[in-house]
């Protein structure tokens, strides 16, 4: 079992991206084109700070294309795209989205699934306790999964629909058990990949109009359960917080509970290039987004 405490760790040097709004397919391969050059030696660790334009429905690796109404999708002008991790749909519109990509021999992120999502919850937690919100991390759930499974996200109780902020994980960050953070990890030969949503401000239940029901009752009934049991910053705090200064509390978070020196830089020659080809190869071909 591990200690609810800060863990003091080495000093280490790690780069931070903050990257413009893309493309969700665009956005996921660049996630995957860090973790290719982690995996070459060419960066290092990896804090990578990011958003969506135009706002995209993300599908966990695993997901059914079958709970998504593609025709509403359409029309709302929405994009989607699947990620490498597992879990559920999460509709990306409002949110501070952040991935960590790193090697398995970094300390923070070693062991198993659970033991380096613990670590980066503990960040995640001091970022929103900046912000003022008296967060918590949620411990283990009734029911966890063997630490070799592909993604924390796996590590749950399934839950009743197709929304990630349905239910929490283990160690997912809560205030008042609703849920304020969704995160999920993949584990490659070249690193490790955690990538998380921060859903800022916005209708939560916006996510309900692109995915299939049995009826509009059950529609209705899945919104009126989404709000239940997860919530946004701005409804936590009573108070809107813009993208720019969420992205400078959660990067400080990050560099102090994890004792990091931050070095800003920009994506490489070889992840620019790569993330292109991912692009055209896999994230925004049908051949991925339908394989399931």
């Amino acid at each position: 079992m591990l200690e609810n405490k800060d863990i003091l760790y080495p000093r280490s040097d790690w780069r931070l991206l903050i990257t413009p709004p893309n493309q969700g397919a665009v956005n996921m391969a660049i996630d995957e084109a860090i973790l290719e050059a982690v995996g070459r030696g060419e960066v290092l660790p990896t804090l990578r700070l990011y958003s969506w334009r135009p706002a995209c429905l993300s599908l966990g690796y695993a997901q059914s294309l079958a709970e998504v109404d593609i025709t509403r999708l359409t029309k709302l002008g929405w994009d989607i795209v699947r990620r490498p991790t597992g879990g559920k749909a999460i509709l990306h519109a409002d949110d501070l989205t952040y991935s960590v990509i790193g090697p398995h021999t970094e300390i923070r992120l070693a062991g198993s699934i659970l033991e380096s999502y613990y670590r980066l919850s503990r960040a995640l937690l001091s970022a929103l306790h900046y912000l003022g919100i008296n967060a918590e991390v949620r411990q283990k759930s009734p029911q966890v999964a063997n630490s070799n499974q592909s993604s924390v996200e796996t590590n749950k109780i399934t839950p009743p629909g197709p929304v990630c902020f349905e239910m929490p994980s283990t160690y997912e960050i809560t205030m008042e058990d609703k849920k304020l953070i969704g995160s999920a990890q993949a584990r490659r030969k070249e690193g490790i990949l955690q990538h998380g949503s921060v859903p800022l401000y916005g209708d939560l239940t916006r996510i309900t109009q692109c995915l299939k029901f049995s009826s509009e009752e059950a529609r209705f009934i899945a919104a009126d359960r989404l709000l239940k049991r997860a919530a946004t910053i701005e409804s936590t705090l009573g108070k809107r917080i813009d993208w720019e200064t969420a992205a400078q509390t959660f990067s400080r978070a990050f560099q102090e509970t994890l004792n990091l020196d931050f070095h800003p830089s920009s994506l490489t020659p070889f992840e620019e290039k790569r993330a292109a080809e991912l692009v055209r190869t896999k994230y925004a071909h049908p051949s991925w987004t339908q394989h399931i």
